[in-house]
């Protein structure tokens, strides 16, 4: 019964987790909400600088919280990309320092691997399946036919939906992060009573993107000052919920996979939750405290590769941060326009 202590700093929370045979024991994260909010949004050496400084303390709660010491684990883990290069340098080069003074083997982590293993997490998921993970970095669509055998359908050609949400949230006045104040602002809002456009709906791929229908809330404000912003925010949510899952419904027809997983922070959303419930397919969502950025899913991730890693210690500790990194094999695009 393997446990591996996992740790993200891809962006601007500090997570460690701590997890065992697929259950976790701890996951504890340190938000930098307040120190980003004055600025609108995540300034990266700002997160550099505060992953440094909490990140210790957070690996100390997360082992207290598990009731575990450093003796307990038998392996480390840490996101290797892709995520802000400067922050993802404070945990990677943590993990291997600790993995090496404890000689423990170390598992280097894709962090959207990291969302599809929190999603599967005590669902009893496993491939084939479509994925579709859409965060504040990253909206992207795959067909998982296995763990080693992951094609990208589609993703976002501009913004993801989660960075869409928060720049619309700006646009309402509405506070950082934007995406959980402009839900809950939605919930008291028409729906239907702003037209807005659905992206790409006329493509024939699988792709997406958000930056047109910021821009199309943008011009309606400005030129109708009065809307109500529930109506606007409803509207909003409603038509880029109804744009990921129809990109998602339309794989599944092609693909025949009926099995949807949802990962990312935007998982969390409740009216995406309610569509994909509704859409016919059978759907696993992370829980909700695994949603968002955090340790404990790098863990999980790291759980399935532990033993092989075990052989690879000279290579794995050599490997460095990479801010773009691709996951699994990219389908041809041509058809997408």
């Amino acid at each position: 019964m393997a446990t591996v202590l996992g740790i993200d700093t891809s962006c601007d929370d500090t997570g460690v987790g701590v997890v065992r045979q697929g259950h976790v024991l701890a996951n504890a994260v340190e938000s930098q909400t307040a120190l980003h909010a004055r600025f609108g949004g995540v300034v990266p050496e700002q997160a550099s600088r505060e992953h440094l400084s909490v990140l210790d303390g957070v690996v100390g709660r997360a082992l207290a919280e598990a009731q575990l010491g450093l003796g307990d684990l038998d392996g480390v883990a840490a996101t290797r990309g892709p995520g802000l290069v400067g922050a993802l340098l404070v945990g990677l080069s943590y993990g291997k320092a600790l993995a090496w003074g404890r000689g423990l083997p170390f598992v280097p982590v894709h962090h959207l691997e990291a969302h599809v293993a929190a999603a599967v997490s005590g669902a009893g998921v496993e491939p084939p399946f479509l994925c579709l993970i859409a965060s504040g970095g990253h909206t992207v669509l795959y067909a998982v036919r296995g763990w080693d055998a992951i094609l990208q359908l589609g993703a976002s050609r501009d913004d993801a939906a989660g960075e869409a949400f928060d720049k619309v949230a700006r646009l309402l006045g509405l506070g950082y992060p934007g995406g959980p104040a402009l839900a809950a602002l939605a919930r008291q809002g028409d729906d239907t009573a702003v037209p807005l456009p659905r992206p790409m709906a006329r493509q024939r791929g699988y792709d997406f993107s958000f930056s047109g229908l910021k821009t199309a809330v943008a011009v309606l404000l400005e030129r109708h000052p009065s809307l109500r912003r529930e109506d606007v925010a409803a509207s909003f949510e409603r038509t880029v919920v109804e744009a990921l899952m129809g990109v998602a419904l339309r794989a599944a027809e092609a693909t025949g996979l009926r099995r949807l997983v949802v990962a990312g922070g935007v998982a969390a959303n409740d009216r995406l939750r309610r569509a994909a419930a509704a859409s016919g397919l059978e759907v696993a969502f992370p829980p909700a405290a695994l949603a968002t950025d955090n340790g404990a899913m790098v863990a999980l991730a790291a759980e399935r590769r532990l033993a092989a890693a075990r052989d690879r210690q000279v290579e794995l500790l050599a490997v460095d941060a990479v801010p773009y990194l691709p996951l699994g094999v990219r389908a041809d695009r041509s058809a997408s326009s």
